[in-house]
């Protein structure tokens, strides 16, 4: 089964929810930065939350994660859009520790808990949006969560979760994301809290087999999810030679000519991907030429 998303309705309307299954996208991207396994979790966690996120915007719409804990790992970026497309990489791949107390991966350890996670969102103002708030956990589903609650003011609760093979490839990875509308009524918010308080941890949902419309089922209730739209998700990268030799270009022609002299050619790296693209001498000149 591909990787996809769903966004719903429950309670009447009361609750907005969001589900996804991410295992291919995370595996992609482990495979591509070498990520080793506490590195994954973070980043997968940090992609699924992300991929979801993109899904409330519309339309050409984008937005970008950072992640700055504070912790071995540097930083965490992603970046998602309205169509299910999605990248993102941490600044230090090999970072894995031993299990923590829990018989987890520890991810807080990885990310740290004294910084910031910062959201800005291009939606086709000249302005962007963008917010801000502390790290409180550094395991991520509490992050989002006291992001959403803090920086847009939605009452929500954000569930994340990544295993890892132990060749390092990924085994399972998704999440949800639920959200109260204005006036959800009290005993309806009771139910929610007592449903979370017992389901087990998202990527072992996920192991199990279950979509992301059962894994909603299963936080929400049977019965009580309408389902509005589902999306496919995928790792992708917007990067091309072309949009390197632009930055290029960009340099002006003295810093080109000193590539052309140090070096004889010129290799570019994509953050997000991990793709390199080689300019040769005469790819450099012809660059040069077009600076002028």
């Amino acid at each position: 089964m591909s990787d996809y998303l769903v966004k719903a309705l429950a309670y009447n309307g009361q609750v907005r929810a969001y589900a996804v299954k991410s295992t291919d996208t995370v595996g992609e991207a482990q495979r591509r930065h070498d990520t080793w396994p506490t590195a994954s979790a973070a980043l997968g966690r940090s992609i699924s939350a992300g991929v979801m996120m993109g899904a409330m915007l519309k339309g050409e719409n984008k937005l970008t994660i950072k992640v700055e804990g504070g912790g071995p790992i540097g930083a965490i970026i992603v970046d998602s859009n309205a169509k299910g497309e999605v990248r993102g990489y941490v600044s230090n791949p090999h970072v894995h520790f031993d299990l923590n107390e829990h018989g987890k991966l520890d991810v807080r350890r990885a990310v740290g808990t004294s910084g910031t996670l910062s959201v800005v969102k291009d939606i086709g103002m000249r302005d962007h949006f963008s917010g801000q708030v502390p790290i409180v956990s550094g395991e991520l589903g509490e992050d989002f969560t006291y992001y959403f609650v803090t920086s847009e003011q939605v009452p929500s609760s954000v569930g994340v979760g990544v295993l890892v093979n132990p060749d390092n490839t990924i085994l399972a990875s998704g999440g949800f994301i639920l959200q109260l509308m204005p006036g959800t009524d009290d005993e309806t918010i009771t139910k929610i809290e007592e449903r979370l308080s017992k389901i087990p941890p998202i990527s072992k949902l996920i192991e199990k087999g279950l979509t992301p419309e059962e894994i909603l089922e299963e936080v929400l209730g049977e019965g009580e999810v309408k389902v509005l739209e589902t999306m496919p998700v995928s790792f992708q990268c917007k990067c091309s030679k072309d949009r390197f030799a632009n930055a290029i270009i960009s340099l002006g022609e003295n810093e080109i000519q000193d590539m052309i002299d140090e070096e004889g050619q010129a290799e570019a790296k994509c953050h997000f991907c991990n793709e390199t693209y080689m300019f040769s001498g005469k790819e450099l000149e012809e660059l040069k030429n077009e600076a002028k």
